[in-house]
């Protein structure tokens, strides 16, 4: 059942979903050469411009829900104090850019600011540190944030559904609205800075995933894109979003979207197939996703840490005298240690059943094995929060009561604000280091502890560096780490035999593993993951200028078409007035996809869509032919009414020129023994493919696909078009792929051909042809296109493909309905008219039309 639309919130005023008030004042551009700001109408929407700016400064804007900063309002003055905060990953990405770039940030204050304050604090965030604030009213920020993002979207990218209230919040309408809401006042303060056509702009996370559709529709040729932090769920998981459409629209308005992991991408993908029909391929290495004649680039690399940042923490002297402090409380003891939030999903509850087991199972482990537990603040609040709070307490003091003792303390947990450099103390004294989350989008502590054991401040340069890892395998680090011990979360027996062989493992073997390590954790740092994603976002946006750009649709289903500058949509007016002018025409059409739509069930035309056809076949100017890769008794028996309408059936193997003639051969009669080595193989896939089914032909055999799984259906297709150019290795066949089918047909057998073989007729009989339209939606139909080109040079002709997509035709029409009401003004410009009533005929051609 279709999830009801909220596409119209867009059209509605965010202040009226929400009684906001205004945001405020616009803020003056960005300043890019001195002496000129960029002009306010510079991000209308451009619709075919190809006009460009030249001589800015190359800018990167950097949009995130919060800005990387850290803000303390002082005690005497009472005015708010800025400073950047270096752990931020926004902060630290702009290392990846090159020193001539300019960053300029946009996104929420850490705090609330009077509005009184909101022009002064902006101005001064403008010129002293180049970050724009999004000043979001009280109620908004607390429904957006603390609503829809934390209890809606969090939770379910992080695979909990909402089966009821106690579980998690169910969706709210005007939670979302507040989303939407929040989205638009965050577009509105880049375009107020950003100069779309010069600017790449790059948005970050979940927070804001509609955001693409308002600037896209601001401007069609801004550089966007976007990195998801946080996993995307499985399509299974994903579909139960009542507004699942409008943020996957939402992502697909970027030129790139980011993933840490390919899993996540996958799932992604999987999405767009499932519920938008967008079908991806990989180009030279890139995967990309066509939508409406854009490619949405998919980048898979998952972030890094701040080398510099770590090795400047662990030069500090106050981290080797924290070193050397808790180096002398736990002397003699292996350290085990992991930095959490404190949420549902990061294990922390299941880590301690683990240690527990740990502990039970090998009583020699007993006052030599600490675990150190460091609790990170939690970022959210909720009964959820307090319940693994509660449960980790719970199991902390069981543990402790268990096999403490007045000189020895199981596991420390350390539930309080620590600073950089005690974590990195932790880090580098640390045995092992194990994330054991449930659910974790990416998680940076194994990459901290690998750079903090290759640099302790407690080892010489002489000392072999070794470190061991035990990761949760649904942590987005967890592909990247090939040297960490994998484990199942919920399996507390593995985690503790993990745990275990972390601690007895050889000291050689260690070194190997963390000499991996550390060359991918230093090589692929976070400067390296911003370089290489502006690089791929630098090169999906290139061709914008290549391409005519116009935006359709409204509110959140916005999106841009992009086509070469010669494709364009076929205009009636300029095909009718060619078909006046003309003495001699030839009309060839694809039947499935072109005149009757491939999803209905119905295959036989409309009573109207044959008196379309009557009328141009009574023109005794016009040849027309139906072209299709049916069966020639199933157009016999649909096309039946049309008397003098050509049939080419079988991708013209059979011919016939009237419903008065007989069928012929189109090709010299052929060997069809490979038959019988398809068939069976085609009833193999059909058997375990449920929603398959096979069409056999008198010339060939297709394997329809349709109403499968669309995944399951898509692979059963690939591996089909493989097993069968496999046995069909050595026979006068072919073997192609179109839309949800698998076809295997007579070598030579092609549409193009019985185009060339038509035309060709005609121009041995003299007949001067001045006019040729062919229309088709199928890759087969790409064979008429080029043959017709070749065939006739005096003659206009209109190559036309359904559909906007890549196609050697010139012109397109959107569907089925275009095609029809095309047809109709044909067939109203044709003379002379049928035998009937002609008012009566022309009334119902003008409905058309």
């Amino acid at each position: 059942m279709a999830s009801k639309s909220y596409a119209n919130i867009l059209d509605l005023d965010p202040d009226k979903l929400l009684d906001i008030p205004q945001t405020p004042r616009a803020l003056p551009r960005v300043m890019t050469i001195p002496g000129i700001i960029a002009g306010v109408d510079r991000y209308g929407n451009d619709g075919d411009s190809d006009s460009t700016s030249s001589g800015c400064r190359e800018r990167k804007i950097i949009v995130a829900n919060m800005l990387p900063l850290h803000i303390q309002r002082d005690p005497d003055t009472l005015k708010l104090t800025f400073s950047f905060d270096e752990d931020s990953l926004l902060w630290q990405l702009r290392d990846g850019f090159s020193p001539e770039s300019e960053v300029v940030y946009i996104g929420s204050l850490k705090v609330e600011v009077d509005v009184n304050e909101e022009e002064e604090v902006a101005q001064k965030l403008l010129d002293e540190y180049n970050c724009v604030p999004t000043f979001l009213p009280h109620d908004l920020h607390k429904k957006f944030y603390g609503g829809f993002c934390k209890h809606q979207l969090w939770p379910l990218f992080h695979y909990m559904l909402p089966m009821c209230p106690d579980h998690a919040d169910r969706f709210d309408r005007v939670l979302w609205k507040a989303y939407v809401s929040a989205n638009k006042i965050f577009a509105d303060k880049v375009m107020e800075v950003a100069n779309p056509e010069d600017d790449y702009i790059w948005v970050h996370d979940y927070h804001l995933m509609i955001l693409p559709t308002f600037l896209r529709n601001r401007c069609n040729r801004v550089k966007l894109g976007f990195f998801l932090h946080s996993p995307f769920p499985s399509s299974e998981i994903y579909r139960t979003l009542p507004v699942r459409d409008e943020i996957l629209k939402g992502l697909l308005n970027c030129d790139l979207i980011g993933f840490h992991t390919f899993d996540y991408a996958r799932h992604f993908l999987s999405c767009c197939s499932r519920m938008m029909g967008l079908d991806y391929e990989s180009k030279r290495g890139h995967i990309g996703l066509d939508y409406f004649g854009r490619t949405v680039y998919i980048k898979i690399l998952p972030v890094g840490i701040h080398m510099g940042q770590l090795e400047s923490v662990l030069n500090l002297p106050i981290t080797l005298r924290k070193v050397n402090e808790i180096a002398e409380r736990f002397k003699g003891k292996k350290l085990i240690v992991g930095v959490d939030d404190m949420d549902i999903f990061k294990g922390i509850s299941l880590k301690l059943l683990a240690f527990e087991y740990l502990l039970q199972m090998h009583p020699a482990l007993r006052d030599r094995l600490v675990l150190i537990q460091i609790v990170n603040p939690a970022r959210s609040s909720g009964k959820d929060v307090q319940e693994a709070k509660s449960e980790t307490y719970l199991i902390l003091n069981r543990i402790n009561e268990a096999y403490g003792s007045p000189d020895y303390q199981p596991v420390v947990l350390i539930d309080r604000p620590v600073a950089r450099y005690e974590k990195s103390a932790y880090y580098s004294l640390a045995d092992c280091c194990i994330v054991n989350a449930v659910r974790d989008g990416m998680n940076l502590v194994p990459y901290k502890y690998i750079v903090c054991r290759q640099h302790s401040p407690r080892s010489d340069e002489t000392t072999p560096r070794t470190s061991m890892l035990v990761v949760s395998e649904f942590v987005g680090c967890s592909p990247s780490l090939s040297g960490a011990i994998r484990v199942n979360p919920w399996d507390i027996e593995s985690v503790a035999v993990a745990i275990n062989s972390a601690i007895i493992m050889k000291e050689s073997e260690k070194q190997l593993r963390h000499a991996k390590h550390y060359r991918y954790v230093s090589s692929h740092n976070v400067a390296y993951w911003a370089r290489s994603f502006m690089q791929d976002l630098e090169r999906a946006s290139k061709d914008h200028y290549n391409k005519r750009c116009w935006g359709i649709g409204f509110g959140l289903g916005f999106r841009v078409v992009s086509l070469s500058p010669g494709f364009r949509k076929l205009s009636p007016d300029c095909i009718v007035s060619a078909y006046r002018r003309s003495n001699r025409r030839a009309i060839f059409l694809d039947y499935d996809g072109t005149l009757v739509p491939h999803s209905s069930i119905v295959k036989t035309p409309s009573p109207k869509l044959v008196t379309i056809l009557n009328t141009l076949c009574d023109d005794p100017k016009n040849t027309v032919f139906i072209v299709s890769g049916r069966g020639k008794d199933s157009l016999s028996e649909w096309l039946a009414p049309c008397e003098r309408l050509g049939l080419a059936a079988e991708h013209g193997y059979f011919i016939r020129w009237s419903r008065t003639s007989d069928w012929q051969s189109g090709f010299v009669p052929m060997e069809l023994e490979w038959k019988e080595i398809a068939e069976p193989v085609m009833e193999l896939y059909r058997e375990a493919t449920d929603g398959s089914t096979v069409e056999i032909k008198e010339s060939g055999l297709v394997w329809h696909h349709q109403d499968a799984d669309p995944d399951f259906g898509s692979c059963q297709a690939k591996e089909l078009l493989v097993h069968l150019e496999n046995v069909l290795a050595n026979e006068p066949a072919v073997v192609k792929r179109g839309r949800h089918i698998v076809e295997v047909k007579p070598q030579g057998v092609n549409k193009g051909l019985v185009a060339e073989k038509v035309l060709s007729t005609m121009i041995e009989k003299g007949e001067a042809l001045d006019f040729v339209t062919c229309i088709g939606d199928d890759r087969s139909d790409e064979d008429m296109f080029e043959s017709i080109m070749n065939t006739v040079s005096s003659a206009e002709i209109f190559a036309c493909t359904v559909g906007r997509k890549p196609s050697k035709a010139r012109y397109y029409l959107d569907d089925t309905v275009d095609v029809v009401r095309l047809l109709a003004g044909l067939a109203n410009a044709s003379d002379p008219k049928p035998s009937g009533n002609p008012a009566r005929f022309q009334v119902t051609f003008d409905a058309v039309f």
